[in-house]
């Protein structure tokens, strides 16, 4: 059975629109398919419209993943968080990034543009992209943070 091609939903602010780029680049020069849910420039705009259609995407299974980023990488996380079935985690180093989808079974990731350059988002990507869920012990964690979710 062939396996499903990676998708990685994408989506910024104006604060976090060249990172998107750059991480944009980076997955495509790694065969990996991107939706791209904007914003598409630097112009001012709001991200809470842009996170919601990229954590939608990642719940509804159009995208396997998602990434987010502003210039905190605050906000987007928020929004992502509030779409029932997703699992976003702000992350400065990549040590962080592997550890929550390994035991966090987290399907997006946020990045603050402002506080992480291009190589260290990199870097923070491709460990998150690199892991995947344990299961075991954490499977039980997860159901948890599931009921919190659907309490």
């Amino acid at each position: 059975m062939e396996e499903k091609k990676l998708t990685v939903a994408l989506a910024c602010d104006h604060g976090g629109y060249a990172l998107k780029e750059v991480l944009k680049a980076h997955l495509e020069a790694q065969g990996v398919s991107t939706k791209d849910f904007g914003c598409h420039s630097t112009e001012s705009c709001d991200y809470p419209v842009f996170a919601q259609q990229a954590a939608q995407a990642v719940a509804e299974g159009k995208c396997r993943l998602g990434v987010v980023v502003c210039t905190t990488g605050i906000g987007v996380s928020i929004v992502a968080n509030k779409v029932k079935g997703v699992r976003c985690a702000l992350c400065h180093e990549p040590w962080s990034a592997q550890m929550t989808r390994r035991h966090n079974d987290a399907n997006m990731l946020a990045i603050g543009a402002g506080v992480t350059g291009p190589n260290l988002a990199k870097e923070i990507l491709d460990a998150f992209l690199s892991h995947e869920f344990e299961g075991g012990r954490h499977q039980r964690r997860v159901d948890l943070i599931r009921a919190v979710e659907n309490s």
